[in-house]
């Protein structure tokens, strides 16, 4: 009986951190159609931060919600490959109110990467997240609806939401949920060490 319980405890955890979080589980609007997911569109019509090497050739677009504890144990998993890839962080306002107001606080920091990194540190403890103002410019509130719309539009039913092109294989690749290290570095097509 204690090793099924081990088992079955330890599946849940693995399934946990290896997810995502749905748009069932967020309430978010029905996705109309689905369009090609490509590297160009996101480019063209996301709005995030950037990390790691800003000068890489090695692009990955994370489509994220603030409040997803998926997205922020992928946070800590592409830490180490920030010197090998530039990460643009994508928010998107999928489970509540905190997802937008937490994603302009992030969107428009002067160290995203710091803020980044104490936000995913609180949500994980079970805290929330930073404390974030309700009061969101315009513009930013605008940029992080038109990144949801863009999410839905691509057909993901969950986030984190990862687009890269695959720096071997040359294709365009994505993946949803979270992921280890080394499967961020297999799906990138970098060296994880």
């Amino acid at each position: 009986m204690h090793l099924n319980r081990l088992f079955f405890a330890s599946f849940a955890l693995a399934t946990l951190l290896l997810g995502g979080c749905s748009k069932q589980e967020a309430a978010a609007p029905a996705s109309t159609s689905k369009r090609e997911v490509t590297v160009q569109a996101v480019a063209a019509e996301s709005k995030g931060f950037t990390v790691g090497a800003l000068m890489s050739a090695n692009v990955v677009y994370v489509f994220f919600d603030p409040q997803c504890p998926h997205c922020g144990h992928l946070w800590q998993a592409s830490t180490s490959l920030h010197k090998k890839a530039k990460f643009v962080w994508i928010p998107v306002a999928w489970i509540n109110g905190s997802s937008l107001t937490q994603g302009a606080a992030l969107m428009t920091a002067a160290n995203p990467a710091a803020l980044m990194t104490e936000h995913e540190t609180s949500l994980l403890a079970g805290q929330g997240g930073i404390a974030a103002s309700a009061s969101v410019a315009s513009e930013v509130e605008q940029s992080i609806k038109a990144n949801t719309k863009l999410l839905n539009s691509l057909g993901a039913e969950s986030v984190p939401f990862i687009v890269v092109k695959n720096a071997v294989t040359g294709q365009t690749v994505t993946k949803a949920g979270a992921l280890t290290t080394t499967a961020l570095a297999e799906l990138i097509g970098i060296d994880p060490s």
